[in-house]
């Protein structure tokens, strides 16, 4: 039975008194609790590589894939560029880079017909198209989404596909414009069904960080994956200097899977033959192994996908 007792002639009831002010407090916390604290990441089983950008003839069925991992295929790439032998902007119609002739709509049907566990997206920008750079390089936000979403969605149906992946690495326009565009880019086709999934590929450069963070300070809850290219940090990274970057790299992108990488050839980074798997168990053991990426299939080809093997087999560990 509720305690009531009277002060200045009114009656107080404390159970009534309680409700009034917990529930209203409680929808308040609800509401602005950050969202990251929500749902923090944890360890996942997700294993992700690029493919076909450099023409080796590298094909899905090459690359080993373990059944128990979640893996996803990066097609390399799709470019708003003339495919010509002077390629200029197309103001968002984009058109295939990638090896096409070795990685098709009906090999990427096949692959994911004989894995069930396989998803297949594609990567859009990257360093380069032809001789030069490859620029994001809108007319205005409004005409670039809509291109994009229209030659995207064409590309993505005809290719089966699953999510795309934002790599842009050269810009001609300020942050703010490339986070409405991207960001209506992703929100579009995810609303449209187009795709179920949306990554970005940034790295430690100042003008690729002011890009990239200003697109996840607006649309961050719309990206599921943030693939930062930790093998662009100098070659010789050590495990801790890694497991510093990686926290930083966390704590920029807040909220956010963030997910480790290396490089094939070894060229940057933290490569595994000196670490790279060490620094990963750690990241594990904090529940901070959010997934692992490799650039590339293409350069792993000659390696025999040996790191392919060993990063897929630590995710497939139960964690």
């Amino acid at each position: 039975m509720p305690i009531s007792f009277r002060t200045c002639n009114t009656r107080i009831d404390t159970t009534m008194e309680f409700s009034k002010y917990f529930l209203p407090l409680f929808i308040l916390q609800a509401i602005f609790l950050h969202p990251s604290i929500l749902a923090a990441p944890k360890n996942s089983n997700l294993f992700r590589e690029y493919i076909g950008a450099e023409f080796n003839n590298v094909r899905f069925t090459d690359v080993p894939i373990n059944s128990n991992v979640e893996f996803h295929f990066i097609l390399s790439f799709a470019i708003d560029y003339t495919t010509s032998s002077s390629p200029s902007p197309t103001n968002g119609k984009f058109n295939i880079f990638w090896d096409s002739d070795n990685l098709s709509p009906s090999q990427v049907s096949s692959i994911k017909s004989d894995h069930s566990n396989v998803k297949v997206a594609l990567s859009l920008g990257g360093d380069s198209v032809g001789n030069g750079y490859a620029y994001f390089n809108p007319s205005s936000v409004d005409s670039w989404v809509s291109n994009a979403v229209s030659s995207l969605t064409d590309i993505i149906q005809q290719y089966n596909l699953d999510g795309i992946d934002i790599d842009y690495e050269h810009f001609s326009a300020d942050p703010d414009t490339f986070a409405e565009c991207i960001g209506q880019l992703i929100k579009t086709l995810k609303k449209n069904g187009v795709i179920s999934f949306a990554s970005i590929a940034p790295f430690d450069d100042d003008q690729v960080q002011s890009h990239y963070l200003a697109l996840w300070r607006s649309y961050g809850h719309l990206i599921d994956y943030v693939n930062f290219q930790f093998y662009a940090y100098d070659q010789g990274t050590t495990v801790s200097q890694f497991m510093k970057y990686f926290e930083e790299q966390s704590s920029n992108y807040e909220g956010g899977k963030v997910l480790a990488s290396f490089i094939s050839d070894g060229s940057g980074g933290l490569s595994p033959d000196n670490g790279f798997f060490t620094a990963c168990n750690r990241l594990k053991s904090q529940q901070q192994l959010h997934g692992i990426f490799i650039w590339s299939a293409d350069d792993s080809k000659g390696e025999g996908f040996r790191y392919e093997k060993q990063s897929q087999s630590l995710l497939a560990i139960p964690h």
